[in-house]
């Protein structure tokens, strides 16, 4: 899980200092307040890992990729020349990192918590090179850093006591470069006789990702038919078009859910069927193929017991909309980071509260970590209420209100108290709800004293 993250000369960020990451992380705010760039940084990291080119620094993406940002220059505060940026990231791993024979003073490093920092910079030749990255182990930092503002020569560095990297002899060090933003340059495996172990420092940071998935603020309209040929997909896809191939994979797989502790597991079509009814939106789901060995499919729903059963594309809008943030909560492996754009768009108000419960729920029995963006005053309120009724505690949130200023975004963390409570409400932070309710008294009295209806 993602626990800190920081940015410094990110689109509209000219810095995030020290950001906490919870199991639900939540940035509100008004348009263009900055909350999608914090996302966006994620899935450009994300997209960067996933490429081929392993020479590429940063991948900015296009239409094909999970985020399209145009180049650095388009990215970095400002639009700065020389552009310069810097990120780090904490995190959780799902087990212990352990690294042996160090050859120093702390002969075995262990830690259950990994950090990483870069810094980007364009070089004379306006190339984006990285200066310097840096993993920390429990307080014990390796990296490598470029010699000079001008150079092409790269150094590996070590922070741990006692510690120095062993040359092999007769092996010349060329102008070798990190791999993308986060990794070491092969050739110090064979340069430096004890520098396996920084092979396992990266391979975390690759699984990080790894586990990581993105639902867009747009769905794909709903269909009254769906070929599926057994494809297995990570995710939804950015537009949920992958939402039906998803359950029929887990159907196949026969994917169970546990809903909690004492509860019988549910198929993943069961877990999100009982969704849709709690939320008030249908009383039963289901995908069906058209006829026995077909592979084309309907996904079927029933308004009410004694409703008959109708396509999903007849029914209201709203139940299209929610299915792809459903399945992705139950869907991806256990522990994995969940991305959210606008999960509340189109639906009721009711079923936006009732997403935080969804969410939650995913939480407390999946290990999933959610990070959205969010216009929703109504899920907001579900989460402080469940804050107030011990569902969850304060830590298990990290909620923000993202302001745009006269030059740059700032991020203001709401703090929240053990009755749910916002202790510090920003001023229009949902609009000007006060000023709309006096302005429609005002009125109301200037009519009434005029007497007009």
């Amino acid at each position: 899980m993602l626990t800190q993250l920081s940015v410094h000369n990110f689109k509209s960020w000219r810095s995030i200092p020290q950001m906490r990451l919870a199991p639900i992380t939540g940035l509100f705010g008004a348009n263009s307040s900055g909350k999608t760039s914090i996302l966006q940084l994620l899935l450009m990291l994300k997209q960067t890992i996933d490429s081929s080119d392993r020479a590429q620094v940063l991948e900015f993406g296009d239409e094909r990729n999970l985020t399209n940002l145009g180049s650095f220059r388009d990215v970095v505060y400002g639009h700065q020349k020389p552009g310069k940026m810097d990120f780090s990231l904490r995190w959780t791993l799902p087990e212990t990192l352990t690294i042996k024979n160090l050859g120093s003073k702390t002969n075995t490093l262990f830690s259950d918590e990994l950090a990483f920092s870069c810094q980007l910079e364009e070089n004379g030749l306006q190339r984006l090179v990285v200066s310097q990255l840096v993993y920390d182990l429990a307080g014990h930092r390796f990296g490598v850093s470029r010699k000079g503002p001008s150079g092409g020569k790269y150094e590996l560095t070590s922070k741990e006591e006692g510690f120095k990297f062993t040359r092999t002899q007769g092996r010349p060090w060329g102008q070798l470069s990190p791999v993308k933003f986060y990794g070491f340059p092969d050739q110090i495996y064979t340069y430096y006789q004890n520098a396996e172990f920084l092979a396992k420092l990266q391979l975390a940071f690759e699984q990080l990702f790894g586990q990581l998935f993105h639902l867009g603020p747009l769905r794909e309209f709903p269909q009254r038919h769906y070929a599926w040929k057994g494809s297995e997909p990570a995710d939804m896809g950015r537009r949920g078009e992958r939402v039906v191939d998803a359950m029929l994979a887990a159907r196949g797989r026969k994917t169970y859910i546990s809903p909690g502790k004492h509860r019988p597991r549910l198929t993943l079509e069961e877990r999100i069927a009982r969704w849709l009814k709690e939320l008030g939106l249908i009383h039963d789901f289901s995908v069906k193929a058209i006829a026995k060995d077909s592979s084309i499919y309907q996904v079927k729903v029933r308004k009410s017991p004694s409703s008959a059963e109708v396509l999903i594309t007849d029914v209201g809008f709203g139940v299209s909309q929610v299915l792809p943030v459903l399945v992705l909560c139950y869907y991806v492996p256990e522990g994995s980071i969940i991305l959210l754009e606008q999960p509340e768009i189109h639906l009721h108000p009711s079923v936006q509260s009732g997403l935080a419960d969804v969410f939650i729920d995913a939480v407390k029995n999946r290990g999933i970590q959610i990070i959205l963006e969010s216009h929703s005053e109504h899920l907001l309120h579900r989460l402080r209420r469940r804050i107030a009724d011990e569902t969850i505690v304060p830590a298990d949130t990290a909620l923000y209100f993202c302001e745009m200023g006269k030059e740059a975004s700032s991020l203001t963390p709401l703090d929240v108290n053990l009755f749910g409570d916002i202790e510090n409400w920003p001023e229009d932070f949902f609009g000007d709800e006060f000023g709309e309710m006096a302005a429609i008294t005002r009125a109301a009295a200037q009519r009434q004293a005029e007497g007009r209806p």
